[in-house]
């Protein structure tokens, strides 16, 4: 157990691919820590594996923590005391404390070929025994060291870990864990270039950082026995180590992109709310009660605390993340989700992204309301009003038709709401609602036969927003000649 007071956590992400729920959600455990306990939330950057970066997953990986409001105090674009916070930038930092551990042997060059690495674990796996490195060059004779490093031959550095015992650690979730040092190799630490390996830098950055407490994966488990047996050569404190349960899809296998898991980017462009999408991953793991599921980012940073992370894997639920994006969506003032709508508008070219805004966000501004009850997702909006935002709108004629009607009754019909729409001086849609309802009452229709005709000529569509508060956001002009349009599909002899 560390004897640091402040807490100071880390989210420690390498720029290899693109941000996905499960390491996301480290990120909000470790924030929501950070910020229950008024302490910090570090962001530092892994990236010693070179050969595996992906140009553009680093500002991903910013963008997504941005857009889901979990800030860092410290790292990349904010600083602080303890930087560089981009480990390609701490090389001579990672180079000193190996060289510390080859000083008090604790640590070894190893000038093993690739080739002779290859030899050896095809021998192994001929014995059918786990390969691992057999410790040629940990024995090596004064000698034969410097004849070696006489050669010039390129050189790893190697822990060398203890060969018999036992390395025990306690994981805050499951209690004391033990390993055996027979199960453990001397793994690298420093590459023949110069760059460290995770084992080795992580260790150091998080001492360096003071770092108090690792939240991390279990994955992650098998690989603690080093870090611990890094800390105790090196003489430091460890962490508190919090190994998470991972996350399974519904059908209990490893959660992929085929369970609706992909990218946390993506899930703004699907539509969701960064407020709903840190309440469901909140869950994923972590649980205030059996029946609490909704919290404000306030709640969360209130209840949260170690104690209630649970041990076993958490379940993604798509559908529970729809129903949650849906309520969060009906938590919004009308001008708010109007305003969060725009940029799909943008994206699905529906509206200008300049020049066009000026007539088309009144529209959406007057329409959001209406639709808001039928959303799961922002994008629903799109499918549900497209109709809006062009002039031809295309239908199968028979859909003017309602069930009980024909062509010629449906036309007359649609004559006569063409003379409602021209003579009404109130084109609201409380207004036009009721003036139609007397309509269809004063001609023995039923109203949702009436209704049902007027709508698909407006809409193209049989199910869409409430037909009196289109028309208001179509506007007299534009819904006339829909209508007129109807009207000539249904008499037209060429038709």
């Amino acid at each position: 157990m560390t004897a640091k007071t402040e807490v100071r956590v880390r989210y420690a992400p390498s720029p290899t691919g693109f941000p996905h729920i499960g390491n996301i959600r480290t990120a909000l455990f470790n924030w929501l820590l950070a910020r229950h306990e008024g302490g910090r939330f570090i962001l530092r950057i892994e990236d010693t594996d070179q050969a595996r970066i992906v140009p553009g997953s680093l500002q991903a990986i910013m963008d997504g923590l941005r857009w889901l409001g979990l800030d860092w105090d410290e790292g990349p674009e904010a600083g602080g005391s303890f930087g560089p916070y981009i480990q390609s930038e701490r090389l001579s930092i990672y180079q000193q404390y190996a060289e510390q551990l080859l000083e008090a042997g604790q640590a070894y060059r190893c000038y093993c070929t690739s080739e002779r690495l290859d030899e050896m674990r095809a021998e192994q796996r001929a014995r059918k025994e786990p390969p691992r490195y057999d410790r040629r060059c940990r024995y090596l004779s004064a000698t034969e060291r410097q004849a070696l490093e006489r050669a010039g031959l390129p050189w790893v550095v190697r822990f060398a870990t203890p060969e018999e015992g036992t390395t025990t650690f306690v994981d805050y979730l499951r209690g004391e864990i033990a390993f055996e040092h027979a199960v453990l190799d001397d793994h690298v630490l420093l590459k023949s270039d110069g760059w460290p390996t995770y084992q080795l830098a992580s260790v150091v950055d998080d001492h360096l950082m003071e770092i108090s407490h690792v939240i991390r994966g279990d994955e992650w488990i098998s690989s603690a026995p080093r870090h611990v047996l890094l800390y105790k050569a090196f003489g430091w404190d460890l962490p508190v180590l919090v190994h998470i349960p991972l996350i399974l899809g519904k059908d209990h296998s490893k959660l992929s992109k085929r369970h609706g898991a992909v990218d946390v980017l993506q899930y703004r462009e699907q539509g969701y709310l960064p407020e709903a999408l840190v309440n469901f991953m909140a869950l994923l793991g972590w649980a205030l009660d059996e029946k609490t599921e909704l919290f404000d980012r306030e709640r969360l940073i209130r209840e949260f605390t170690l104690d209630r992370l649970g041990k076993n894997p958490a379940i993604f639920d798509n559908d529970k993340l729809d129903w949650m994006n849906g309520h969060y969506i009906r938590q919004l003032a009308p001008a708010e989700l109007a305003a969060r709508l725009y940029p799909y508008y943008e994206q699905a070219g529906l509206v200008a992204k300049a020049g066009g805004e000026s007539s088309a966000r009144p529209i959406i501004d007057a329409i959001t309301p209406y639709i808001q009850e039928r959303m799961k997702r922002l994008t629903d909006a799109i499918e549900l009003t497209d109709f809006l935002f062009t002039d031809v709108i295309q239908y199968q004629p028979a859909l003017l038709v309602p069930k009980g009607w024909d062509a010629v009754q449906t036309a007359t019909a649609l004559q006569v709401a063409l003379a409602e729409i021209e003579d009404a001086d109130d084109m609201s849609a409380a207004s036009l609602e009721a003036r139609f309802r007397a309509k269809a009452e004063a001609t023995g229709w039923k109203a949702g036969q009436f209704f049902g005709a007027i709508r698909v000529a407006v809409t193209g569509k049989t199910v869409a927003p409430p037909l009196f508060a289109t028309i208001e956001a179509l506007g007299r002009q534009r819904a006339l000649a829909r209508i007129n349009h109807a009207v000539w599909l249904l008499t037209s002899p060429s038709v």
